[in-house]
């Protein structure tokens, strides 16, 4: 099975901005093996600490663009560097939070326990939605939720996640990309993420957000609790771009405007996919 994603992006309100997009990464369970550009002129540019190569799009005046991407079934596993802690204020757990993850995970059998309690603890602590202001604005660490429930976004909730992880010494990593629910046929309206535990070799991915969706705080490692298709096309939190400007940038995972001055701004996306068979896509 192959999975090909466009995402359309139309014209910029201002003038002289360019597109920044990820251009996809491997997993254990797919490739990316095309990355196309319709409507305008494509440079590449490096993110300084992970190494992910990203797309600068110089759109042609007044014309939408269209980035397409093909993914195979099958895959070399996640990136490495995903899994190497980096601290920066998206990652940086408060003192209350590591102490508090210390206590759970000393309760605990043993690394896979650990996670578990971890993200179950974490599960506890958030109901689902977009606030206005979110739970670590303004901050240069990740706070310690202490009691009553906070309203998070998959990225919020992720967030944390990532912070009790890594307070606890365990290997984890933060995916970005996009996930077309079974019920929309092949839509979606903006990008998804999910994160990567990985202990003693095993790798195992949790997506706490669409368990809540569904009405749960129990929750089993695994993708798609809730049924469609996902994609990742970046990863880690706290990107830089140097040659753009662009310094500890939360995360790239959908096409961003950026100006000369290093700013990313969201862009208007439409976005689609569709399946194929590997006789079709052949």
């Amino acid at each position: 099975m192959s999975i090909f994603v466009n995402v359309t992006i139309q014209p910029d309100q201002e003038h002289g901005r360019k597109l920044l997009v990820p251009t996809g990464i491997p997993t254990p369970h797919q490739t990316p093996v095309s990355f196309k550009v319709e409507g305008g002129a494509v440079e590449l540019s490096g993110e300084v600490s992970t190494g992910q190569m990203a797309a600068l799009i110089s759109p042609e005046a007044g014309k939408a663009v269209t980035v397409s991407y093909a993914f195979a079934d099958g895959g070399s596993g996640y990136p490495e560097p995903m899994f190497q802690p980096r601290l920066n204020r998206f990652t940086r757990a408060a003192n209350e939070l590591v102490d508090d993850v210390r206590g759970l995970v000393d309760s605990s059998k043993d690394g896979h326990a650990a996670i578990e309690a971890i993200v179950n603890a974490v599960a506890e602590k958030f109901h689902y939605g977009h606030p206005e202001v979110r739970f670590n604005d303004g901050l240069d660490e990740v706070p310690y939720i202490s009691c009553g429930l906070t309203e998070g976004s998959c990225v919020d909730i992720n967030t944390y996640l990532i912070a009790c992880l890594r307070a606890a010494g365990l290997e984890a990593g933060y995916v970005y990309g996009y996930f077309f629910p079974e019920e929309k046929n092949g839509t979606c309206v903006d990008g998804h993420c999910w994160v990567v535990t990985r202990h003693e070799g095993v790798v195992l991915e949790w997506d706490i957000a669409h368990h809540l969706k569904l009405g749960t705080r129990e929750i089993c490692c695994g993708l798609n609790p809730k049924p469609g298709h996902r994609v990742a096309t970046a990863h880690s939190m706290g990107l830089s771009f140097s040659t753009l400007g662009i310094h500890e940038t939360k995360l790239l995972g959908e096409p961003a405007w950026v100006s000369s001055d290093g700013k990313l701004a969201s862009a208007d996306l439409d976005i689609r996919c569709s399946i194929a068979d590997e006789a079709v896509a052949a």
